[in-house]
């Protein structure tokens, strides 16, 4: 039973509440509340009462469930004869509404819709959704639009001639009824205010800082949160240039806004509006009012609850809010700030008999955004060489071997070309020169003390004394200090507390620090650290950050790459309150944060939470794997016995005994499964098939070859192999350059879409070898051939444009040469050469430029974000302040497609290989990859239970789900647990609410056991929970600090942590509740363990977060059901070629093509310091892997071993770039070793990584770096 609101329009939070109104002959229903209280004012001051019980009101969040929709229809329109919708956006915010009232005006008589648009770019789509004529409907949105009681009486006359001519139709006969309602209706004329209008405006001293508000808060009489913002900038000496606006989608109020603003010198903008001043269609493609203006714009933010809800929610905005005041306002590249006011209900209306509301202001979240508007201003009328910045580089896990992390990124040499571009452009960097090389910036950090315990011997950069945190400490809200104390005691008995306070970790360039961000706090003493999802940060990591403010003086961070903890500590998702870890920490200062553009989602967590203005950067190049070692050799002598067999050979069983032996010497992984039985013969045809196969897969396997170094373009070569990764994935409405390289020469294979190892059909073979392809096969045969073509085409292609060019292209096929000298180009090619290589090429100024717009307080233009090789140019060039996805779209038509696709292979491929159908599936969900694909892995599950996602036609938003029934499914529904990551729970909570009805769904079948197991399971024990993560507030899985600091023995150990940190069950409503029995029941029955990756940009060895998710659940499976499940890993990094196999095989493809690949090796031995870090960190990843789910192979150990801390060359290298990460693998084997992990280890192997650790240890001891 679902509860019935107490007063209509007040209950649009929490519980789903059912409204029901008096009926009367209009209801109104607007997505603005502020018609509501503008309406209430003016039928107050009517002279008349003609419209006593004749209109209701009742605002649109009160109706957003349809089970509520259907509700108030049914019950409240009785009487009604015309329902009035508003829509501040388009049909998708309200789909369901907007059909359902359609079919009631439908359904009988004397009924009336009408349907207006909030803004004027949206009324061809919505007005003739109503009844009405479309003059009338023009006339009656303008009257809205311009507001006013003047406008608001016309509109009601509007009304009144619609129940008219209603009245005068049911009088007359129904033919000529048609006809008179056909009149346009009277002549409404709209009375114009100046749009846009100055409000307050003062000759007073200060900064000038641009508002703007709506007009309708001004018609509706609610501006007492205006004149407090207003009232709250002047009391720090801001002079506010306030504009009362309509909509900035009008091309003419932007134009006039952007003058006023110019013509006043504003230095920054807050916006109190809602949505973005351009669509997100057209966003990609700047928004010209900010760009023009080249001013910070920062998003105040509203919201749509009452105060004293919000202070106990965990989301601080809810869905609608979180769409159109975040994700929507990113589209023009503005800053998130706080929440300035809260939505509270003022009266109850006898007329309209709804809740009138009104935004009651909040003093302490203004004071934040003009402290933060202080800020900028501050920073921009600082002359430069006295600017104070911070470059902050995050340090985790807590050794020195692994500081300055950043994916994808050679952080530290980022953080000195960052360094030399503020000398250059004339900041103080000291009188010292800069350090001459990335690993000696490094060394001089590295100098001092960081957060590795070993270095508490060193100095310090300096100290916060008690008293200054003291001072601040005590100012801060009981509930911002109560967490603290509780875990880590007050300040004065800090554990880390010295003489002389707290020590700051960095080192100083005259006013620009680089500064080690601080330790989390997880104390491995303390095993409740390692379980606890919510830990507060310590008092030396919120010392730190107060030195950079306080001492520093800090006017701008730039927390420089992929990422940092301040903005995942515990707290609020978003609208962040003045006790949220992420606000105790970043304070008010402006935050730069260079991001890799592949990650919208974490991208979005330190805009959302940090205040952080992204600098998006490229990849770091990417191409082939190739075959290398003992690969190529087994390539090699496969084809001589391909080529023996042809010819009847009598050396084929000797060939066969050599590729046997090498197959065993490799570890091949098919070849234990081809083992015969005692007394059988080895099916080699099928063994080598298998082979044949897989080479072509490792072969043609896209990895990283280097790092990107921010705003600093890659060397010719890297570049040109990264332009042939994005060129080759194919478009809408282009093919992939290596698909139209085929066609031109007439080959049926696509050298995208088909996999790898398939064989070529003989026309094709022959086209090849005719073309100089020797001995074609495989696809792989023909994909090596011809991007080998690409790449000298693109040289040639691009040589106008590329110093580097002029390398020798006499291989170039005659038919590319005729389709270069061809005018005009082929469009693959006329889009490569004058679209996408000048964007490519443009990426590492745009970069630089960026970073230096920032540090002058200038904008960073908005641009989109994605994976460029899964077919996202558009992301180029970088150097934007990246935008995210409209989340009322997901799971989009396309990831419907592809998930249910992967869900069909998935059930069979497991009952091909288990014999038994799949019923019991767990699969995590991340955030991050939602945003860049659209809602596949949503998608995926939805097709796993047999459900079917439901579009609206026009917008294509999802409106509704519907049973697949079984006989059309064809097989049994899967039984699936999703586990969400932190982020996606932030990010998405309409997506919550949609699988929680999917569930609901098919739990109440009735069907049977064998064909839907959670509806069995419903029936015999109740409700099953399904959808968890971690607590309200907090992130990650529990792992990395546990596996980090040892304190575990048994696989059990690190299950358990896992549970600990994903009890929490969430409803639809994003409500979390503690349920960890119900987590337990549900994973004792998994079959399957599944993780998605959708993008060959990184792998599964290149993150923690894929151990910690797919690891940590598949632990926590083995735990508390005694079972060891099915562990898979689906790649949909083409979505016209899907793959799915177990996770063992992706392991063992990504240690072979890439982690013993010499053009992995040597790429990172380019990067010093770095490289070194990133060899360590996916040693760490692939023991993770193994300790949670004992998939990795004993001789991935001993090949690493050998291919790293044995090679003389590649040990002399991290011996002298990063003697502390040599030791950390050294350490890390030998471990393995002794956790039986890697089981069968040589002796005189550990003996000599023992005799690597010994001089590892020396080499630290000796002062580290020497290289």
């Amino acid at each position: 039973m679902h509860r019935l609101s107490s007063l209509p329009g007040a209950d649009t939070d929490g519980p789903m509440a059912y409204v029901e109104q008096p009926s009367a002959a209009v209801m109104f229903l607007t997505s603005a509340s502020s018609d509501i209280s503008a309406l209430a004012k003016v039928l107050d001051d009517a002279s008349d009462d003609r419209w006593v019980d004749a209109i209701r009101a009742l605002p649109l969040d009160a109706l957003t469930h349809p089970a509520q929709i259907d509700h108030y229809l049914s019950e409240c329109t009785q009487v009604t004869q015309l329902i009035v919708v508003r829509l501040l956006g388009g049909r998708g915010h309200w789909s369901y509404g907007l059909e359902q009232c359609r079919l009631w005006q439908q359904a009988a008589p004397n009924r009336q819709l009408l349907v207006l648009s909030g803004t004027n770019d949206q009324e061809r789509d919505l007005h003739p959704l109503g009844s009405v004529s479309l003059r009338l409907a023009h006339s009656m949105a303008a009257l809205l639009r311009e507001g006013g009681a003047e406008n608001l009486r016309s509109w009601l006359l509007g009304v009144e001639w619609i129940l008219s001519s209603l009245s005068a139709a049911s009088t007359a006969a129904e033919g000529s009824a048609t006809d008179s309602f056909a009149k346009d209706g009277p002549d409404l004329q709209v009375i114009a205010s100046p749009d846009p209008d100055p409000f307050d405006w003062r000759s007073e001293p200060g900064a000038r800082v641009g508002v703007l508000f709506y007009r309708a808060h001004r018609q509706s009489a609610d501006v007492q949160w205006c004149e407090a913002l207003l009232s709250t900038l002047r009391q720090r000496g801001l002079a506010p240039r306030a504009l009362w606006v309509s909509s900035l989608r009008d091309a003419a109020v932007q134009e006039a806004v952007q003058r006023l603003y110019q013509q006043q010198t504003v230095e920054v903008v807050i916006t109190a509006t809602s949505f973005a001043s351009v669509q997100f269609s057209e966003a990609g493609f700047g928004a010209p009012l900010w760009d023009q203006l080249n001013r910070p714009v920062l998003q105040m933010l509203s919201s749509g609850r009452p105060r004293d809800r919000w202070i106990n929610s965990f989301q601080g905005l809810d869905p609608v809010d979180l769409s159109l005041q975040v994700v929507l306002p990113e589209l023009d590249g503005r800053v998130t700030t706080r929440i300035g006011t809260f939505r509270e209900v003022d009266h109850a209306d006898p007329h309209l008999c709804t809740a009138v509301k009104r935004l009651e202001p909040d003093s302490d979240g203004l004071a934040w955004i003009a402290d933060h508007v202080s800020s900028w201003c501050e920073l921009r009328s600082t002359p430069v060489q006295e600017r104070r910045l911070g470059l902050v580089l995050a340090n985790y896990p807590l050794r020195n071997g692994r500081l300055a992390n950043g994916v994808g990124l050679d952080t530290p040499a980022s953080c000195l070309n960052i360094l030399r571009w503020l000398k250059s452009a004339g900041f103080d960097l000291g009188q010292h020169s800069l350090p001459e090389s990335s690993d000696a910036l490094m060394a001089s950090v590295l100098a001092g003390r960081t957060n590795d315990p070993e270095s508490d011997h060193r100095p310090p950069l300096t100290h916060l004394p008690l008293r200054d945190y003291m001072a601040w400490w005590n100012a801060l809200p009981e509930a911002a200090r109560a967490p603290i104390q509780t875990r880590w005691g007050d300040p004065e008995s800090a554990e880390d507390l010295e003489r002389e306070g707290f020590a700051i970790h960095g080192v100083t360039f005259g006013h620009v620090v680089v500064l080690v961000q601080p330790s989390r706090g997880y104390d491995p003493d303390q095993l409740s650290d390692l379980h606890s999802p919510d830990l507060p940060p310590p008092h030396r990591y919120l010392a730190q950050y107060l030195w950079l403010r306080q001492k520093h003086r800090c006017q701008l961070m730039v927390h420089v790459g992929k990422h940092g903890s301040a903005e995942w500590l515990p707290g609020k998702s978003i609208g962040l309150s003045s006790a949220c870890a992420p606000a105790l920490a970043l304070g008010s200062i402006p935050n730069v944060y260079p991001f890799i553009v592949n990650d919208p989602g974490e991208g979005s967590q330190a805009k959302r939470r940090g205040q952080a203005v992204i600098i998006d950067h490229l990849t770091p190049p990417l191409g082939r794997a190739g075959l290398h070692g003992d690969l190529l050799s087994l390539e090699s002598l496969l084809d001589e016995y391909i080529e023996a067999r042809q010819l009847g050979a009598t050396r084929c069983e000797r060939l066969e005994v050599q590729l046997v032996e090498l197959l065993e010497q490799l570890r091949w992984p098919s070849l234990a499964k081809q083992r015969p039985e005692p007394g059988q013969q080895l099916d080699i045809p099928l063994l080598l098939e298998q082979v044949e196969t897989y080479l072509c897969e490792l072969k043609e396997a896209q990895i990283r070859t280097g790092l990107h170094r921010l705003g600093e373009p890659a060397e010719p070569s890297k570049l040109a192999e990264l332009l042939l990764a994005i060129a080759r994935s194919p478009a809408p409405d282009r093919p992939g350059l290596t698909q139209w390289m085929a066609t031109c020469l007439g080959l049926r294979c696509d050298p995208w879409c088909d996999e790898d190892g398939a064989r070529l059909e003989p026309e094709d073979s022959h086209i090849l070898q005719r073309c100089g392809c020797e001995s074609p096969r495989r696809l792989s045969d023909a994909v090596e051939w011809i991007e080998a073509q690409a790449t000298e085409l693109l040289l040639v292609l691009t040589q106008d444009m590329n110093s580097a060019a002029g390398a020798d292209s006499t291989s170039l096929l005659p038919c590319f040469r005729k389709q270069l000298e061809s005018s005009p180009l082929p469009d693959p090619l006329q889009f490569i050469k004058t679209d996408l290589w000048p964007r490519l090429t443009a990426c590492a100024q745009r970069e630089r430029d960026a970073l230096l717009a920032a540090a002058h307080g200038q904008r960073v233009p908005a641009g989109p974000s994605g994976a460029p090789t899964r077919g996202r140019d558009d992301v180029l060039p970088t150097g934007r302040n990246f935008y995210s996805v409209d989340l009322r779209g997901l799971p989009t038509e396309a990831a419907w497609d592809l998930g249910r696709r992967s869900a069909e292979q998935l059930v069979e491929l497991y009952e091909l290989e288990e014999g038994e159908p799949l019923r019991h599936l767990a699969l995590s969900v991340w955030g991050t990859a939602t945003m860049r694909n659209g809602g596949e892995d949503i998608a995926q599950m939805f097709a796993l239970l047999g459900i079917r996602p439901v579009w609206d036609g026009p917008t294509r938003r999802l409106v509704d789900l519907e049973v697949i029934p079984v006989s059309l499914l064809g097989r049994p529904r899967v039984d699936v647990t999703l586990r969400m990551s932190g982020l996606f729970r932030d990010a998405f909570p309409q997506l919550l609410g949609w699988v929680n009805r999917a569930l609901e769904m098919v739990a109440a079948l009735d069907e049977t056991t064998q064909d839907n197991p959670l509806a069995a399971l419903t029936r015999a024990s109740g409700p099953q929970s399904r959808l968890f993560g971690s607590a309200p507030g907090a992130y990650g899985a529990g792992l990395q600090a546990l596996i980090d600091s040892g304190q575990w023995e048994r696989r059990d150990d690190l299950g358990e942590a896992y549970v600990a940190w994903s009890a929490w069950r969430y409803d639809g409503t994003a409500t979390a509740h503690r349920d960890r029995d119900g987590l337990e029941s549900a994973l004792k029955s998994v079959q399957v363990v599944l993780h998605n990756q959708d993008n060959r940009e990184h792998d599964l060895l290149d993150s923690d977060d894929y151990y910690q998710f797919q690891g940590g659940l598949s632990a926590a499976v083995s735990k508390v059901s005694g079972k060891t499940p099915s562990l898979m890993f689906a790649d949909h990094s083409r979505r016209e070629r899907l793959r799915i196999h177990s996770l063992d095989r992706e392991i063992d493809k990504v240690v072979r093509s890439r982690l013993l690949n010499p053009r992995w090796i040597e790429g990172m031995k380019q990067h010093g310091y770095k490289g070194a870090f990133e060899m360590g960190a996916s040693l760490d990843y692939l023991f993770a892997y193994d300790a949670t789910t004992g998939a990795v192979p004993d001789w991935c150990y001993e090949q690493i071993a050998e291919r790293w801390l044995l090679d003389a060359d590649v040990r002399a290298f991290l011996l002298n770039c990063n003697p502390w990460v040599l030791r950390d693998m050294a350490e890390r084997c030998l471990e393995a070793s002794t956790r039986q992990l890697w089981s069968d280890a040589d002796p005189s192997q550990l003996d000599a990584i023992r005799t690597v650790l010994l001089d590892s240890e020396r080499a630290v001891e000796a002062g580290g770096l020497n290289g």
